[in-house]
């Protein structure tokens, strides 16, 4: 088959077509990015190719010196990007660049908000930085050709920014990929040495691989003051630093070089909250950099996405999202791990398997768990931004980590009734340093949002008594609670769940008062008990309870509304349980009811009272029209 039958024009997803005109139209704030972009691309296609050439070393064997070439030309006015990494098949091309980020277009576009700053930070992170190339151009030529194939299986990929791209056979004497762009006249620019120099020394700098560009000179004069002719070749000179930052001492590492180094890994366009940079040698030698971002990725809670750090093995690049070396809840954490503890032909399976895994593992989580409390004692309000970004997931941490466990406890923040403010920013030691005399448990609630948690009737006899309750309203609250147990040997009590037990905080007048109330409302309790059989599995006086006349209660070993609700909403089974229907003997509602002797309207103010508790608490009726239907009566009746 001829190279021209090879020839063919083939159409964008839909998607990719809406990606295309928003880029055509300078999504982009800053126009330059473009080319961080595309530097990017080439210095991943070299750790690709250095990655395979373990295994295959013929596949760099005649060519080793890896690099990235620019070049450019004022009078065409274009610009062209090459490098001789991995480079690509014709199947790969229209993979890569045809179908356009195919997991994350869908979702980018979802979280476009009309805003060009703020969306062109999303380019990167869902992995359609290629295609800034057509904010500068309108047209972009790809010439490409896989390492291990032969000239003839070069791949040419053209496209004018439009609904279709055209890609054929073409020869390619070299490995590797070229990008040719054809600029706008508003962009031209960027065919300037001195502009592009800039540009590559502020975002890729810290690249490990070489930007090479021809040396501009001024040129040689004859005899006669002319130009003298040059036949000797081009000279290049390589116009970044080329060395692994990783590798360099931290005292020689800006906090802009730092910044922009987290930028390129990460395909991120904002600044990191925080960083960690070390190098650990001794039984283990590794060096590590660590960042936390500035912005939730938009798969943050998808468990099973692709996380981790990229791995190195003794300055070779090894694999993208090495998994194995931070716990699940630290998913976030972005960074770099270069070992010289592992083989170098490491695998997922040997990764897995490795005795050096684990040390490696717990020595970085410490060091992530150290970066966040230094950040939360030296800077507040960037933590408080690191927690609105990744509070929930730092809260799997004490199920999933034992080890830790105090120390993520100590990172967790809640909102509470020192402050009755929604802002989640009260730590647990907190909470502990201000604990009443004699108060030996962490009180807390559970509710689905801040305004019923805040209005909970559960925290009556607190703020009578002045006790401080933390008040839970995220949806891995009660789970996260539930493998927490205890901090500083304090045990964590749900104020809606069993008996309360308020310690010395109950004193004998308290107690005294309480058998009373008990034995004084023995008769009400039985007759509430006889109306209410089939819908509570106790009934009895609160001690709970100042202002509203009656709660529901969770027994000590049920599982709470809030847990209810998540399996419920997973399709999982649910236990069978029956609330406790606590009253309040002194409310004036419960008073009346205690002097009722109609047993028809006994029974249906004692329902009100029971759906009105289970309103109070958050839940939803079984019986509305029930519930309204009584109420209704109950009002006519006040009407007469």
């Amino acid at each position: 088959m001829t190279v021209e039958a090879q020839k063919e024009s083939r159409g964008f997803q839909t998607e990719a077509k809406q990606l295309l005109h928003l880029m055509i139209h300078s999504l982009y704030s800053n126009q330059e990015i473009f080319l961080r972009e595309l530097v990017s691309n080439a210095s991943d296609a070299a750790d690709k190719l250095r990655f395979e050439a373990l295994s295959t070393p013929e596949l760099i064997a005649n060519d080793a010196d890896l690099k990235i070439r620019i070049e450019f030309d004022k009078e065409a006015g274009t610009l062209t990007i090459a490098d001789n990494g991995i480079g690509m098949s014709r199947d790969e091309v229209i993979e890569n660049l045809g179908t356009i980020a195919r997991s994350g277009t869908g979702k980018f576009l979802e979280q476009l908000t009309g805003d060009q700053k703020k969306d062109s930070h999303l380019i990167g992170q869902f992995g359609v930085g290629f295609y800034s190339a057509f904010i500068v151009a309108d047209k972009v030529d790809v010439f490409t050709r896989r390492a291990g194939a032969s000239a003839s299986e070069g791949v040419h990929w053209e496209c004018h920014g439009e609904a279709e791209y055209t890609i054929e056979n073409a020869e390619k004497d070299s490995r590797g990929t070229t990008v040719v762009l054809h600029l706008k006249e508003d962009a031209r620019e960027f065919a300037d040495g001195w502009r592009l120099r800039s540009i590559i020394k502020k975002y890729s700098d810290h690249i490990a691989l070489p930007v090479e560009m021809l040396k501009e000179a001024a040129p040689a004069m004859g005899e006669e003051g002319e130009e003298k002719a040059e036949d000797a070749a081009p000279e290049y000179e390589v116009v970044n630093a080329a060395k692994a930052m990783w590798t360099r001492p931290r005292s020689e590492v800006t906090a802009e070089e730092y910044k922009e180094f987290y930028k390129h890994i990460a395909h991120d366009f904002e600044d990191p909250l925080a960083w960690s940079h070390n190098k650990v040698e001794g039984k283990l030698d590794y060096t590590s950099l660590l960042f936390i971002p500035s912005r939730a990725p938009f798969d943050l809670y998808q468990r099973d996405a692709a996380r981790g750090l990229k791995l190195y093995v003794q300055r070779t690049f090894i694999m993208d999202d090495a998994e194995q070396f931070l716990p699940l809840y630290l998913r976030f954490v972005k960074g770099v791990l270069d070992s010289n503890d592992l083989p170098l032909n490491v695998s997922r399976e040997i990764l897995q398997n490795d005795r050096n895994i684990d040390a490696i593992k717990s020595a970085l989580t410490k060091r992530v768990l150290d970066m966040l409390g230094k950040l939360a004692s030296k800077d507040a309000e960037q933590y408080a931004k690191f927690w609105d970004l990744f509070g929930n997931v730092l809260k799997e941490g004490p199920a999933e980590d034992f080890a830790n466990k105090e120390k993520v406890a100590k990172l967790l923040r809640f909102s509470s009734t020192h402050t009755d403010n929604a802002k989640q920013d009260q730590s647990i030691e907190d909470y502990v340093s201000r604990m009443k005399e004699g108060q030996d448990k962490i009180y807390y609630v559970c509710a689905d949002n801040f305004a019923t948690a805040k209005s909970s009737p559960y925290l009556e006899v607190f703020r009578k008594k002045g006790i401080e309750v933390l008040l839970l309203s995220d949806q891995i609250d009660e789970w996260f609670v539930g493998h927490m147990n205890e901090f500083d040997g304090k045990q964590f009590q749900d104020v809606a769940k069993g008996a309360l037990d308020l310690g010395e905080a109950e004193t004998e007048e308290d107690k005294s008062a309480r058998e009373e109330a008990e034995k004084a409302a023995e008769g009400l309790v039985e007759r509430v008990k006889g109306v209410l059989e089939s819908r509570v599995d106790e009934v009895r006086v609160s001690t709970r309870l100042t202002e509203s006349p009656a709660c529901l209660v969770v027994s000590e070993h049920d599982m709470g509304p809030q847990m209810r609700r998540i399996l419920e909403q997973a399709g999982q089974a649910l236990p069978e349980s029956k609330p406790i229907f606590e009253l309040n003997p002194e409310h004036p509602l419960v008073k009346r009811l205690d002097q009722e002797a109609d047993e028809d309207r006994f029974a249906d103010l004692t329902n009100v009272l029971m759906d009105q508790a289970s309103l109070a608490a958050g839940d939803q009726l079984e019986d509305p029209a029930d519930y309204v239907r009584r109420l209704n009566s109950l009002l006519l009746e006040l009407s007469k």
